[in-house]
């Protein structure tokens, strides 16, 4: 079977005009093409940088069940020492290796305009307690420019740099003073109760009882340690 041979155009007109068209559809399907190349691309690498993810997360689980036998069953040998430094070696080079996957996944999704850049998940951080006490430390402004010396400053943001700090305890004694009177009719004296305390005839306030408590049983933090500890401090 013999196909039909093209027909020509007559003119240099129409040959001019066919041409440019044979040249817009040749450029067309290499557009396509190209897009369709730069989409595996993009598919590829973002698979590449979910991999790469997954093997850091179970890296970062498998470190933290190594942990967390070691505190459950002490420290057995040195080769779980090794094993736990060679997890960390892993799970820094699993980590780098992701981070680098998702810069490469984002440059390539960049080129095209379907596929969407793989992200990893970071871990939140979970916020502060809502009781918990703030101070707010505001550094003082320059009041020249450093590069040109001018005063003319104009505020353009902020930015602010959270430190957790620990204030040391503090011991308050509270001294409950409980007047006498007496009657002038009858004579009796009369005075308020005295104030209860957890211990009969004792001095600790029912909020240090608490700490003591919850630090030996809470903590396992026995009570020669935490006589000592208040011998250090002063009581």
């Amino acid at each position: 079977m013999t196909s039909k041979p093209v027909e020509l155009p007559s003119d240099l007109a129409s040959a001019y005009v066919a041409l440019l068209a044979e040249r817009e559809a040749l450029q067309a399907e290499r557009d396509v093409a190209v897009a369709d190349a730069a989409n595996w691309q993009a598919e590829a690498a973002n698979a590449q940088a979910m991999l790469s993810d997954t093997a850091a997360r179970i890296a970062h689980l498998e470190l933290r069940i190594e942990k967390l036998k070691r505190e459950l069953y002490g420290q057995r040998s040195e080769r779980t020492v090794r094993l736990i430094e060679q997890l960390e070696l892993e799970l820094e080079e699993l980590v780098t290796s992701a981070t680098e996957d998702e810069l490469t996944a984002q440059a390539a999704a960049a080129k095209t305009q379907t596929v969407r850049p793989f992200t990893r998940k970071r871990p939140v951080r979970k916020p502060w307690p809502d009781d918990i006490e703030h101070e707010r430390v505001v550094i003082d402004p320059p009041t020249a420019c450093a590069c040109c010396g001018g005063s003319r400053l104009s505020k353009l943001g902020e930015d602010v740099t959270e430190t957790l700090e620990e204030i040391p305890r503090r011991f308050k004694l509270i001294a409950t003073v409980r007047e006498k009177f007496t009657c002038r009719d009858c004579e009796k004296i009369t005075q308020p109760p005295a104030p209860f305390h957890a211990t009969p005839r004792g001095f600790i306030g029912p909020q240090l009882l608490a700490t003591i408590l919850f630090d030996k049983f809470g903590m396992h933090a026995p009570l020669n340690r935490q006589s000592a500890r208040f011998k250090a401090e002063g009581i």
